[in-house]
This record gives C-alpha cells, structure tokens and sequence, in this order.
C-alpha cells in the first residue's frame, strides 16, 4: 500500500484505523493505535513519540535497571517514530485497518542505536559499501492449540490440547484437520501485501509452519514480525491459540530457519554463485563466529532446551551440503545459492540474527578465512566440531568477549543486549519451577 493509496482508502471510508508500530528487542510488535486522519495530517510527516523504554524492559513489561538508554534516573523520556512508508501494509484480520512499521530516532535525529531495525540497517549499511545487498527468508514453525489464549493463561499453559494428536509433517490427512486455520492465515498474509509461498505440518503435536517467499533481508524481518503478531490475532479471533516459543515441550522445539544470501546492488546478482572465494569466506565467518554471537540466535533461556540431539535442532557448529542435522546447511545452486542458518528458534529475533550473519560474514571477508570441509553425515555424534552453547549464561558470556560484537555492532548496542541477558537470567535464577515442586514438595 502507497501514502496515496492510504489517503484514497480514508477518503472513502476503507481505512479508518492505522498501526504505528516498532519491533523490540524480543521482536514483539508494539506501538500505537492512530485514526487515519492524524495519521495523514499530522504523523505522516513528522512522526510520533513513544516512551523509550520500549526498549529498556522484560518480556512482562517491567521496568529494570542497567539500560542507560532509558531508566528513572534518565526520566524515561520519548524517542520518536518514524513511519517507513515502505512497509506500509493493509491488515485484513482487522476491519478498517492499516499498518506502518517505524525507525527509532531521538529528538536531534540521530538514530536510537540498539533498536532491533536499526542494528540491521547498520549491517546492511556495511554491504552497501561493498556494492552489496542481503536476501532473506525466515521459516518460522509453531504449536497451535485448541485451548483460548485466556484458557491458557488461567490453566498456566498446562494441560492443554493440541490442534493435532500426533505428527503431521508433511500429512495432508493431518493438516486438514487444522486447514480453516492455516488457510486463513495464509490467505490473509496474502491480502496484506506478503508473498505465501505455502503451509505445511511438522513433527511436534499441532505444529505447522508457513512459508513466505525471501526478499531483502529489511523488509523479510518486518515481514516476519508482522506475521507472527498477526497469526497470533488471527489465532485468538478463532478461539484457539499458538505459540512460538523455542520449546514448548520435551518434543520438537519450534525453529525459524534463516536463509541468507548476498546479491549485488546493481542488478542483482547472486554474489555467492559468482564468486566461490567470497561464498566460503562468508561461510567460514559465520562458522568461526557463532558461538560468540548465538545469543543473538537464541536470546532466552528457553532457546536453549530446543539444541537436542536428533531433534533436527543443530548441537553442532558445522555446515553442511543439504545436510539438516548441521548448524549451518547451504542449499540451492545458481541464483538460489544460500546458506540457511539452523540456529535460531521461533523465538527469535530476526533483526538481530540476520545482522550477527551478516557482521560474521563480513569478517570471514575481511580475514580471508578458509573454509572448513563440509561435515558428512550425523552432525550430532560428530566429536571434532566447536558445540552451540548450552545455555544463555554461556552464551551471554561469550557475547561479552567478543571483539567482533564490539567492533561490528558498538558498545553501546553489545551492553544493552548483555543486560538484556542479565535480566532474564536474574528472572529465572529467582522463579520456583512446577519441575521444582513436583520432585521436592513430599520426597526431598
């Protein structure tokens, strides 16, 4: 949708409603609801404020020190949001509405530094120099369930029934018992301007994936977080709920595969196909960087219980040909050459991800590294590899040592991502697990 389409839209009654909205640094979409005639009198052109500290809490939108960005010292004062008119998108899901995803900039207009989308545009800014550009796609895979959200939450998410009782990967006896669901989430991503590319089960019980088709690395991260709020909705509307979190059970976890590719600005050409040395030093950064930048990957504690073993979830830091048990996996030939990153979980988030391949790439570039052999068969008893980080304290901790988090991202964007760390770790150092109850309420 384009400004003028959106004004035509107001002038007749079509659109009365339009989303502002930013991803934090959980990649959750939050903002503001605007009826269109400011919108287009007023914040079109210059913008609307929100309180920082957006970008300075947990997941339950507490308070919490550490972040100078935003703290009671600071005031908790306002940056401001700047409509990307790019990402300007009908929401068919809800009667009458549009949607605009924003840049974070103080009053003085420089950019709000460790905002999600602004980490990425850095990276992106850094190929840009190069003559470069990112394609991306993100497979994103969830549990849907038959209880209500609100269900859910009064049940505290036990108990609860899942849209299918056994696996159906790839049944379509299975999936269709969930279609008027699926379909309909397909179907309205579809009006809202994305490109679907299809749908189908996974292994865990009531897991389903949709696939969109890639597109530059920016607008498949807003893409991203459009859908995942949006399904949500949709989900709720239908009396059902689903999740993305990494690992909801001791089955399969929820994954978000990221395949990335590099092209050239200038008419588009596929770099990696081109160019064999820069294909392989790209990969050997990515390789050489990942267990220093998987929190960027898996950012919670949660993220962590989906590395199993034979789980399709990686436990290894290798690549491999079209082999899904490695950590990384390249795929495609010609124009579709690309690396697909096997790391991140559905709770992940996409701007921080794709920007961690992107730094550890360019330093694969910068270093002239040589790549490593491909690992031939099961990644998961393999011995000779470095293994993904266990846990977001390890991971946490080689963040914080990383000179290529400083040197690609800044101070200021590793420190607040490391409190952002420090911060749920402190939540579940101090929470009383059922696990917990369960084996020491009678018997310790």
């Amino acid at each position: 949708m384009t400004l003028d389409e959106l004004r035509a839209a107001a002038k007749s009654g079509e659109i009365d409603t339009v989303l502002i909205g930013l991803a934090d640094m959980q990649g959750r979409l939050m903002g503001k609801r605007m009826h269109v005639d400011h919108f287009l009198n007023v914040v079109a052109e210059h913008g609307a404020e929100a309180c920082s500290y957006l970008l300075a809490v947990d997941v339950e939108m507490n308070t919490v020190a550490g972040y100078p960005l935003s703290s009671w010292e600071g005031g908790y004062g306002d940056f401001c949001m700047i409509p990307d008119f790019t990402t300007l998108m009908p929401v068919p899901w809800q009667e009458g509405t549009a949607a605009v995803l924003c840049d974070l900039q103080w009053e003085d207009g420089k950019p709000v530094a460790p905002s999600p989308r602004q980490v990425l545009r850095s990276q992106l800014d850094r190929l840009a120099e190069r003559g470069w550009m990112a394609n991306a796609g993100s497979e994103l895979e969830f549990i849907v369930f038959e209880d209500s959200y609100e269900e859910a939450w009064d049940h505290k998410y036990q108990d609860m029934t899942p849209a299918n009782r056994y696996n159906v990967d790839y049944s379509m006896l299975g999936t269709a018992r969930v279609e008027p669901l699926i379909r309909r989430i397909r179907n309205t991503m579809a009006a809202a301007g994305m490109t679907v590319e299809d749908s189908k089960g996974e292994c865990n019980f009531g897991q389903h994936e949709i696939n969109f088709l890639y597109s530059d690395a920016l607008a498949t991260c807003d893409r991203h977080t459009f859908f995942k709020n949006g399904a949500k909705e949709i989900a709720a509307e239908a009396g059902c709920s689903l999740t993305f979190m990494a690992k909801y059970d001791e089955r399969e976890g929820n994954s978000c595969h990221l395949h990335l590719s590099i092209a050239e600005l200038d008419g588009g050409k596929n770099v990696y196909a081109g160019d064999e040395a820069i294909f392989n030093q790209f990969l050997a950064g990515n390789l050489k960087y990942a267990k220093e930048l998987t929190l960027l990957f898996a950012p919670n504690i949660n993220s962590y219980k989906r590395f199993a073993a034979g789980s399709f979830a990686p436990t290894t830091i290798a690549w491999g040909s079209d082999n899904r048990t490695c950590s990384f996996r390249v795929v495609g030939h010609g124009a579709g050459k690309r690396i697909e990153c096997r790391l991140p979980g559905g709770d992940v988030n996409p701007y921080l991800a794709i920007s961690a391949l992107i730094a550890s790439g360019l330093a694969g570039i910068e270093e002239g590294l040589e790549l490593q052999p491909a690992l031939v068969g099961n990644a998961y008893v393999d011995t000779e590899h470095d293994r993904v980080p266990s846990t977001l304290r390890d991971a946490r901790e080689l963040f914080a040592g990383s000179a290529l988090a400083r040197s690609a991202f800044g101070d200021e964007v590793v420190t607040h991502y490391l409190n952002n760390a420090d911060v749920e770790l402190a939540a579940y150092d101090g929470a009383v697990t059922d696990w917990e109850r369960v084996r020491g309420f009678e018997r310790l």
